[in-house]
């Protein structure tokens, strides 16, 4: 027990004599460290860059839904060299194959079916708004995605059975057509067709990339979208069948070979028959986005580490210069009983205080830079596991820089050591 305070107090007291050396010679502190700065400085940079390009961009395709598979006629990516007319030929996903669906998919929180017209110009008296996407959806979409109402109600069942003319609108739809007052129970015109106002939704506001969201979106039952537009035909506006899959299969595997036997057995496809319908999952962008951005990582790393191979060469640099300015100290620090292991904790020490300061140094100048340039529509923040990976990082290349020159110390002959002047 005494040996482990004597330890201590050694370990303080190197620490100490550390700290008044760099205090000592503050422009060759500053100077050092400059190189660990702009090295982490760098790296942190780019992973915070990364962290939050990516963060805004997944949240940008939330309205692609979480954990969804899509049933639809059109892949998201292409892959091979399979003919495009094939494509072409493929029949869209009906609404009677979703009724198959909904009766028989069994590994599923919920599903629908949705069909989108954009563009559309929506009136209310002399009041309207342009830009307007209109979405004919049916019970279960309520399920699939998030749709938080902040005034009124969803749909009944019966509503979106009957197909009966009635809407929930976007924040931005009910601030111009009815700037003021109770919107619900108001009518306004769709393609020229009235429909009865039953809910408005919570306001999202903009995202990163100006993917939509619920402000600028209509949406009525699919029945009552398909008395304006032709819907599940060739020339028709295209219809997706959305399934929200379990939480315990994140990779949507089950679902995925259950959908893929349902549709193969609806549309009567025989073993050998290549598919003619494409499954989609929302993780699919996700993934490609992942991977994007573990490339940019990559690159930031390199380019840090160049920079912190140059701070840390200037630091063991300057380590040997204050090994040889310190020889007389060591010398008589020795002479009068310190152990090896102080003189190595009293170098190594200063050295890792170099570098750490410099990579706290490196840290601020990010988190300077990430309030400055974050905006209501892209936030920049710097992470908890990034500060640490940069302290982290910082302090490992004060060890490889500081460890030769403090084992040279260490090692001085107490005799030798004095007699230099």
């Amino acid at each position: 027990m005494q040996g482990m305070a004597i330890f201590v107090k050694l370990f303080f007291e190197s620490f100490r004599f550390a700290y008044t050396a760099l205090k000592m010679n503050v422009l060759r502190t500053v100077l050092s460290l400059l190189g660990v700065t702009v090295g982490i400085l760098v790296i942190i940079g780019v992973f915070t860059g990364v962290d939050s390009l990516e963060k805004n961009l997944k949240e940008s395709f939330d309205f692609l839904g979480a954990n969804v598979m899509y049933v639809q006629k059109w892949p998201w990516s292409f892959e091979g060299n399979y003919p495009w007319w094939k494509y072409i030929n493929r029949p869209q996903t009906s609404y009677d194959e979703f009724k198959f669906l909904e009766a028989n998919v069994e590994r599923s929180n919920g599903i629908s079916i949705f069909a989108d017209k954009s563009n559309l110009t929506i009136k209310k008296g002399n009041n309207s708004i342009s830009g307007v996407n209109l979405s004919g959806v049916t019970f279960g979409h309520s399920e699939v995605y998030d749709m938080p109402i902040s005034n009124g109600r969803y749909f009944t069942m019966t509503e979106i059975e009957s197909g009966r003319n009635v809407v929930l609108i976007g924040s931005n739809v009910a601030e111009a057509l009815i700037p003021k007052g109770n919107v619900i129970g108001e009518e306004i015109k769709i393609n020229g067709l009235r429909f009865a106002v039953i809910g408005v939704l919570k306001e999202q506001g903009e995202n990163f990339i100006g993917m939509p969201s619920n402000d600028d979106n209509c949406f009525v039952p699919y029945r009552s979208f398909r008395k304006m537009y032709a819907t599940g035909t060739w020339f028709g506006v295209e219809s997706v069948v959305a399934v929200k899959g379990f939480d315990n299969d994140p990779m949507l595997k089950e679902l995925e070979g259950e959908l893929e036997g349902l549709m193969r057995r609806k549309r009567g496809l025989r073993p050998r028959d290549e598919s003619n319908f494409a499954l989609n999952r929302s993780e699919m962008i996700a993934d490609q986005v992942g991977l994007l951005f573990d490339q940019i990582s990559f690159i930031g790393w390199i380019i840090g580490m160049f920079a912190l191979l140059v701070g840390g060469f200037g630091i063991a640099n300057i380590m040997f210069v204050s090994v040889k300015e310190r020889t007389n100290i060591i010398g008589i620090q020795k002479s009068l009983g310190a152990k090896n292991y102080f003189i190595l904790f009293q170098f190594l020490f200063e050295a890792i205080f170099l570098s750490v300061f410099g990579g706290f140094m490196g840290l601020l100048i990010v988190y300077i830079l990430a309030n400055i340039l974050s905006s209501d529509g892209f936030q920049i923040g710097l992470s908890i596991g990034n500060i640490i990976m940069g302290v982290v990082v910082a302090a490992v290349v004060g060890v490889l820089s500081g460890i030769i020159p403090a084992i040279v110390a260490s090692r001085l002959d107490p005799v030798e050591a004095i007699r230099t002047q």
